[in-house]
């Protein structure tokens, strides 16, 4: 084994600190910037530092090590791209603000990669002519950039991070299967290495486009998403991607619609409460604006609406709330007293629980009045069916029915089966089998890697700090030398008998620090195994420890050396 350098505390760039950041929010943030991995350069940019920086280059190896085993070729694009590709794309406006736009002296637009369709397709479309050319995955890991309106929870949502971002070029759809298959392996045996609990599940494709898409989530407090998984079968899906087959039933026997006076009954609530009727046997219509068109949506009273999903089914249109402005010339649209029949110029979207011939109790368009028997199909029309409800616990599986389980999760991969969306915008052709072109199919897969970096810790980290695996630790063993001067020389020996026999070591040989504050810091730190040169020093004997069990045994030095290199 090569011999590793011994990285030595007193000569180490980084300080530990006793109190979290004030902004900290999240775990991971407290952790990584109290035992000295990043620190903070402006709102959702960061900096590595060396601790860190050896984590998150343990990262970028495994991703390499399985992106190579499956025969993708690693490439590096640039950060700074020009604006035409993403204009043929549309992804330069559909992006919005969260791309960052900038211009050279000559008043040229670029902007800064927030992810790489488009070039790599470009790449492809130079270098391939033939079908024997395919099929062929490239990859890069490369920071990527998004103007995060609100960057927050440190590294796990800032506005530049660091991604694995991998594309496969096929000439028909088996073929793309088969390289999204590939990836979908690789991925599990990345995350199962990686020593991260993850679940597959279904997504949406948003702004990437394409056909097929999933994500794999780790689940965590901290999570942004939320997943749904079923206890009974093997259906699990981000909540955004959940769906349910339209039930229309026989409304034919519903009395007709008729108004009801309902003074002083603007909300559901207040609704349900004056009728004496549960909230689901009402229609919900929240009002809002699809570049600047007012669209009703509508769902079961009971339900709120998840404005994710309405975004993602207008996309890339901007969607928005209405305000008391919108009412004004309008004396269709009453304000609490919304209902979907008679409304002028006013597009329908219904989540499938209004289905045709279903009935209501919902606003009549008339100042404290409501409308009962309003059926669905007969006194007004869904322009849409759309999933838009937020996803509650206990909600039916869409697969077997069983209550689903709902829990947060951090995106920390996305795969996605982009069939010709982009080869088709920048016209990627070759030649094929028959001598005619063929347009080339492909797929996109992503891994967040300084991300995962902070799932890893949000899923590891007990009440003393951090905790990792020996894949990804800074270090196989933190040396801790007590403090006295024997103590710190046999410290110092260990250290270097160990990294002779290719072990990475961090040891503690800090001047003038308490043996206190150094076992505190060897646990915040996190590295899998503390070896401490204590009180037993002068007989030869060290005490290690396992830093994930807790585990302590006291050895001699050439057995603890033993155990360290087996």
């Amino acid at each position: 084994m090569a011999n590793a350098p011994v990285q030595r505390m007193s000569q180490l760039m980084a300080k530990t600190l006793r109190d979290d950041p004030a902004d900290a929010e999240v775990l991971s943030h407290k952790l990584l910037v109290r035992a000295g991995y990043v620190r903070r350069t402006a709102a959702g940019i960061w900096s590595w530092l060396p601790l860190g920086r050896k984590v998150l280059a343990n990262v970028e190896r495994v991703v390499r090590e399985e992106m190579d085993a499956i025969g993708a070729q690693e490439v590096l694009l640039p950060a700074i791209l020009p604006r035409e590709p993403y204009e043929a794309t549309g992804r330069w406006e559909e992006y919005g603000p969260e791309l960052f736009r900038l211009q050279d002296r000559k008043g040229g637009d670029y902007l800064l990669g927030p992810t790489h369709e488009e070039i790599f397709t470009l790449l492809v479309k130079d270098q391939a002519s033939s079908y024997k050319d395919l099929p062929v995955t490239l990859y890069q890991i490369q920071s990527k950039y998004r103007d995060e309106a609100r960057p927050r929870a440190g590294i796990l949502r800032g506005r530049e991070f660091l991604m694995k971002d991998s594309y496969s070029f096929d000439l028909d759809d088996e073929g793309l299967g088969q390289s999204y298959g590939l990836h979908r392996q690789a991925y599990q045996r990345i995350f199962e290495r990686l020593g991260l609990d993850y679940r597959i599940c279904a997504a949406t494709a948003g702004a990437m486009g394409g056909s097929k898409s999933e994500e794999f989530l780790a689940p965590a407090e901290a999570g942004e998403d939320t997943f749904a998984d079923c206890p009974h079968c093997d259906f699990a899906a981000n909540t955004e991607a959940i769906s349910y087959e339209l039930k229309p039933v026989d409304g034919s026997a519903v009395p007709a619609a008729e108004d009801i006076p309902t003074p002083d009954t603007p909300t559901i609530e207040t609704l349900a409460a004056s009728l004496g009727v549960p909230a689901s046997a009402t229609l919900k219509n929240l009002l809002v604006k699809v570049d600047g068109e007012i669209v009703a949506v509508g769902v079961p009273g009971d339900r709120e609406v998840d404005l994710g999903k309405v975004e993602a089914h207008f996309a890339p249109a901007a969607v928005e709330l209405v305000t008391a402005e919108d009412f004004v010339g309008r004396p269709d649209l009453v304000r609490g007293y919304v209902g979907p029949q008679g409304l002028e110029k006013v597009r329908c979207i219904a989540d499938p629980r209004v289905a045709p011939g279903t009935a209501w109790i919902t606003g009549a368009n008339k100042a404290d009045t409501h409308a009962r028997n309003v059926v669905a199909g007969r006194d007004f029309e869904v322009d849409a069916y759309v999933d838009v409800v937020v996803v509650d616990e206990g909600d039916p599986c869409p697969r077997c029915g069983t209550g689903l389980r709902l829990d947060r999760a951090i995106e920390i991969g996305h795969i996605f089966q982009l069939g010709r969306k982009y080869a088709d915008a920048l016209k990627l052709d070759v030649l094929g089998p028959q001598g005619k072109p063929v347009r080339v199919t492909m797929g996109s897969y992503g891994i967040g890697v300084s991300r995962a970096v902070a799932a890893l810790a949000e899923q590891s980290a007990d009440e003393k700090g951090l905790c990792w695996s020996k894949e990804v630790a800074p270090a196989d063993v933190h040396v801790v030398a007590a403090g006295k001067a024997l103590q710190t020389e046999l410290a110092l020996d260990v250290s270097d008998r160990l990294a002779a026999a290719g072990v990475r070591v961090l040891v503690d040989d800090r001047a003038g620090v308490s043996p206190g504050v150094k076992f505190t810091d060897s646990e915040l730190i996190g590295v899998p195994q503390i070896l401490v040169a204590g009180r037993r020093s002068a007989e030869g004997i060290v005490e290690l420890k396992d830093r994930r069990t807790g585990e302590r045994e006291e050895l001699t030095v050439a057995e603890a050396i033993t155990r360290l290199t087996a």
